[in-house]
Formats: structure tokens, C-alpha cells, sequence
């Protein structure tokens, strides 16, 4: 009995190791196909071209950027003149807004063409909440949408505009830091784990990514308040049987602490990437008392993952 243990044992491990081999080597065919990139205009562009071209070289997929000139119409002061003079300062001020978009989009382009991906650009001109619209709108026919983390202590529609577009798109958001440069390659990945809907709506977005990761790890904060239906336990079963081992860590902190303390794991761990559902609380609510989603929009050190 004990030799037929050892023997079944092992055979377990070899179709493991035959699963992961697999899904390593066909990733191509379950990942992201069709991504859609945001180019900022009133920021650096780099963190955002770098990011999402890199990602459509690993995965083969098609690129769309979308750069957007925002119109700023609340700066159209009054004229006495007339209705014509308020004409052209607001044509003057479109035409301004789509040389921005274009310049943006002239940076992307020329990595693009370097890289040899499959991609379009697209300018646009707008207020925020038509761009908001018209983005969301898009963004629900791709696979994943890219974006790139607004720069702390700066002002502009740029920085707004990643927030409303996790609330809006209906898909998962990968948001690359604003200090980000070079290649993006996910092969360690922490996946934020709280059995919320949330949580497990980001894990199956993120699903393309964890399949070809060298490492993934469950970090779990305040265990205790985790339905046990859903526990990092559960979570590590069912995964390994998907081919996809991962490993737990559990810790305590303060409701104030635990953004400080996911990114502390993720430096201890040398993460490439964080898996997280963003805004399970209502937005107004985060922006009064605080919250992860808000402050990991506004502190990351790694790219992030968002689904809501």
C-alpha cells in the first residue's frame, strides 16, 4: 500500500507538472487578444506606451490607443462681442486640445511601429464626462483595458479619468504606475484575496495572466472576517486543480493600514503585479472615510489589476 501511495503520488505530480507545462506553453492561446490603452495628454505618456505594448508583444494581441484632448469650456470667458467671438475661442480651444491627443498619440505610434504589433490610434476631443462615456463605451468590447496610474499632487482630467473608467467600463482595468518604464512581465502575481464578489470577479479577469505566472500568491488581510466557503485555503484548492499552485499569506491590520500592508507584501515578495476588486465600497463613502481602492490608486509601486 505505502509503494502504491508513493507511486500515485507521483503520477499526480507529473500530470501537475504536465498541466502547468502546458498551459506555459499554449498561453498564447488564452490570453488577451484585443487590449485598448489610454495615452495621456497632460502627463507622461511612457508608463502607459511601455506598459501596454510590451503586453501585446508577450500575448500577440491587437493594440488600440485612444488619446484624448480634454476641453477645458468653463475657461471660455465672457465676450461682449458676440456670439462669434465665443465661436472661435472655443474652435481655437479644440484645436488645441486635438494637437495634444495627436502629440500623445505620436509617442505611442512610433513604439508601436518598432515593436511590429498589430495596433490603431484614435484622437479624441471632450469634456470629461463625454470622454468618460465614450471610452466606457469602447472599452467593454476588449479583452482588458490599460491605463496608467495619475501622478500624486497634480491636477488634471488625465488623473481623474482612471477611476471613472474602472466604475464604468464593466472589465478589468491594469493600471501601470506612473514610475513605470520598461517591459511588463507578470511572473510573480499576488492575487488580493477577501471571498468578495470583487475579489473573485479580478481573478477570473486576471485568469490569462496568473496561467503563464511563475509564482502566485493569496494574501489575505483580517482572515477572520473571510467567509470560510471562501477561504485562501479554498481559493488554493480549487486552483490546484487547474494546474495553478498558490501559495497563502495571511495577515492582520488596521482598516487604515491595509493598502500600506498589501504593498509591504508585495516588495517583500518581489511581486510583478497585483490582482484586486476595486471600490467595494460606494465611491462617496471612500472619498469621506478612505479606502484600499483610493489609496492604491494613489500609492502604487507595481502595476495593479483592477476589476469591479
Amino acid at each position: 500500500m505505502a509503494n502504491l501511495d508513493v507511486h500515485q503520488t507521483g503520477e499526480r505530480r507529473r500530470v501537475l507538472s504536465s498541466i502547468i507545462c502546458f498551459l506555459r506553453r499554449n498561453g498564447r492561446a488564452t490570453m488577451y487578444k484585443n487590449l485598448l490603452v489610454h495615452i495621456p495628454t497632460e502627463r507622461s505618456a511612457r508608463p502607459a506606451v511601455d506598459g501596454s505594448i510590451s503586453l501585446a508583444m508577450s500575448s500577440g494581441a491587437h493594440l488600440d490607443a485612444i488619446a484624448i484632448g480634454f476641453e477645458r469650456v468653463n475657461n471660455v470667458p465672457f465676450v461682449a462681442e458676440g456670439g462669434a467671438a465665443v465661436a472661435s475661442i472655443i474652435e481655437l480651444e479644440y484645436e488645441r486640445a486635438m494637437e495634444r491627443a495627436q502629440g500623445a498619440l505620436e509617442v505611442f505610434e512610433v513604439e508601436a511601429k518598432g515593436a511590429e504589433i498589430s495596433y490603431n490610434a484614435r484622437a479624441l476631443v471632450g469634456t470629461l464626462g463625454d470622454v468618460v462615456a465614450t471610452v466606457s463605451a469602447s472599452a467593454r468590447l476588449y479583452d482588458l483595458m490599460v491605463v496608467s496610474q495619475g501622478e500624486p499632487d497634480r491636477g488634471g482630467f488625465d488623473n481623474q479619468l482612471p477611476q471613472e473608467l474602472l466604475l464604468q467600463t464593466g472589465g478589468p482595468l491594469l493600471v501601470f504606475p506612473y514610475t513605470f518604464r520598461g517591459a511588463f512581465k507578470a511572473a510573480r502575481i499576488g492575487i488580493c484575496w477577501d471571498g468578495s464578489r470583487l475579489a473573485a470577479r479580478a481573478l477570473h479577469d486576471a485568469m490569462p495572466l496568473l496561467a503563464q505566472a511563475d509564482t502566485l500568491t493569496a494574501i489575505t488581510l483580517n482572515i477572520s472576517e473571510v467567509p470560510a466557503e471562501a477561504s485562501p485555503i479554498q481559493l488554493a484548492k480549487n486552483m490546484a486543480r487547474s494546474g495553478l499552485p498558490v501559495r497563502t499569506i495571511s495577515l492582520n491590520a488596521d482598516r487604515g493600514q491595509v493598502q500600506a500592508s498589501i504593498l509591504s507584501v508585495a516588495a517583500d515578495e518581489s511581486l510583478d503585479l497585483l490582482v484586486m476588486g476595486g471600490y467595494g465600497h460606494a465611491r462617496m463613502q471612500e472619498t469621506v472615510f478612505g479606502g484600499v481602492t483610493r489609496e492604491m490608486f494613489r500609492s502604487m509601486t507595481i502595476p495593479v489589476l483592477m476589476s469591479h
